[in-house]
């Protein structure tokens, strides 16, 4: 049975209601599956839970798939759409349950990069074509050589590779996007090393059986899962035939249907309306598909914390969970937290909070600022002490001609920073010097021109990191920090008239 391939296992199940063929399907993914709930909700019981609904969807469609599919791409996409169904639901039922999930899985084996691209590599990928999503899965999750990833998918060795890299480099963009700065050799090693988790033992075995009895024996909440993943994957694929044909729904059997998920879909969104956005592993692809909402709310998640930004267009929508009140302040003015003065003492508290207006969503997050706090902001200008960041040296090794090849990452080894950008101008060295400094920086170095900056530290305690920083700057980039003292435009935040 082993030597058969996924769609061979799966003809002798369709064909021959072998469940021994069913059961080497599942030993085969199910490590992969229960991986891809696990990264979502983190909580291994209720991995645990969807990878049996997932098997169990498996069973009951396995006659309508192609002999055409690749199906760890197909049980990936399941995976993904069953948590989210899982999560809408756990967002309904018991909110309580959102901050107890976050907290049951160790990260401490993870390499810093997964750590970073962890809990936006579904949504990533999520947003690739149907190709490139199963090259990543047939390379990254399964494990396949370059020669069988091409064999799967239909071309050559080296077509293979070149998709892989195309890939790998749309990720490292969308990362990018996302604040997260690796290189794609980076990238494509954390996910090989930690996209895969081991299932537990036994689960195999109760989601064959689970799975063969076409889901008679499931809990009601497996079976609740099930139907609500069977309607989001009916959904996902009406919304992929609208794209794929429009001003082709001629038929009225079709436009009836797609009409019937579109309602459906509004049901799911209303039922959800108030809660949907308040979960802690919430990302930046989820923020810009959120319906239009302002809220400021004590954070039910003190423990956790997450701040996603929607990017492009949608660079003004925010969904903030246990988030500081400078967090929120900097969402709604847009202005560095090094620059904001608090005339009222700043409160300690946490808050979820979120902005996703298509239209004035800052302005509308300083009104609620206002009305639900007694905040407001106002420029002032101020006596501050301050650094400057001038050029003292423009012929530094650290600095060349700029490149198109698309390299551009931070990255930390141990005590070692180094830092990477193909194209960049001399002065986004001040907006990362700024990220973390609690003087403002102010940029002097009238360098608009772009280059190639290469820049490498080590990191020590206390004052000495600074300095080495500093003699970085200098030595590689021929920058300095002066400190002075100056007026600088300030925010200050007082309490509302």
């Amino acid at each position: 049975m082993q030597e058969l391939d996924d769609i061979g296992l799966l003809r002798e199940y369709v064909e021959r209601d072998s469940e021994a063929a069913f059961a080497a399907l599942v030993a085969r993914h199910i490590n992969q599956v229960y991986s891809v709930a696990l990264r979502q909700t983190r909580n291994p019981h209720q991995a645990e839970e969807i990878t049996q609904a997932v098997f169990v969807i498996l069973a009951k469609k396995a006659r309508l798939l192609s002999r055409k599919v690749i199906l760890s791409g197909w049980l990936y996409q399941t995976a993904r759409l069953t948590s989210v169904t899982s999560i809408r639901g756990e967002i309904r039922r018991a909110r309580r349950e959102q901050e107890a999930y976050m907290q049951t899985v160790s990260n401490e084996s993870e390499s810093h990069a997964w750590t970073q691209i962890a809990p936006l590599l579904d949504a990533a990928i999520s947003d690739l074509s149907e190709k490139d999503r199963q090259a990543v899965v047939l390379r990254f999750f399964d494990g396949k050589s370059m020669r069988e990833v091409g064999a799967v998918l239909g071309t050559g060795e080296d077509a293979a590779k070149m998709r892989v890299s195309r890939v790998v480099e749309k990720l490292r963009r969308f990362f990018t996007k996302r604040g997260v700065v690796l290189s794609t050799a980076a990238i494509a090693g954390a996910i090989s090393a930690n996209s895969i988790q081991a299932a537990p033992a036994s689960l195999a075995k109760t989601a064959t059986a689970v799975a063969l009895a076409k889901g008679a024996t499931a809990s009601t909440s497996t079976l609740t899962l099930i139907k609500g993943a069977l309607k989001l994957m009916a959904w996902t694929k009406a919304k992929l035939a609208i794209v794929a044909g429009v001003g082709v729904l001629l038929a009225a059997a079709t436009t009836t249907v797609v009409v019937q998920h579109l309602k459906a879909e509004r049901e799911i969104r209303a039922a959800d309306a108030d809660e949907s956005w308040r979960f802690p592993n919430i990302g930046s692809d989820t923020v810009v598909r959120l319906p239009p909402k302002v809220k400021i709310l004590p954070t039910k998640f003190p423990n956790s914390g997450n701040l996603s930004q929607g990017g492009g267009p949608d660079s003004d929508k925010f969904v903030g969970i246990g988030q500081p009140m400078a967090n929120i302040i900097w969402a709604a003015y847009n202005w560095p937290p090094a620059r904001t003065i608090f005339a009222v003492p700043e409160s300690a508290d946490k808050y979820d909070f979120i902005t996703t207006l298509a239209q004035g969503a800052r302005e509308a997050l300083r009104q609620e600022l206002k009305n639900k706090l007694g905040l407001v902001g106002r420029k002032e200008t101020r006596d501050m002490d301050v650094m400057l960041l001038k050029v003292r040296n423009a012929d530094a090794p650290g600095l060349y001609p700029p490149t198109n090849d698309g390299y551009s990452y931070l990255n930390r080894n141990g005590k070692t920073v180094e830092i990477k950008w193909a194209n960049e101008p001399l002065s986004k060295i001040n907006d990362f010097l700024q990220s973390g400094s609690p003087l403002p920086i102010i940029d002097q170095t009238g360098a608009a021109k772009r280059c190639r900056i290469d820049l490498k530290w080590e990191e020590s305690a206390g004052d000495l990191e600074h300095q080495a920083l500093q003699k970085a700057l200098f030595d590689q980039l021929g920058l300095e920090l002066v400190p002075t003292n100056m007026p600088v435009e300030m925010l200050v935040i007082e309490k509302a008239p």
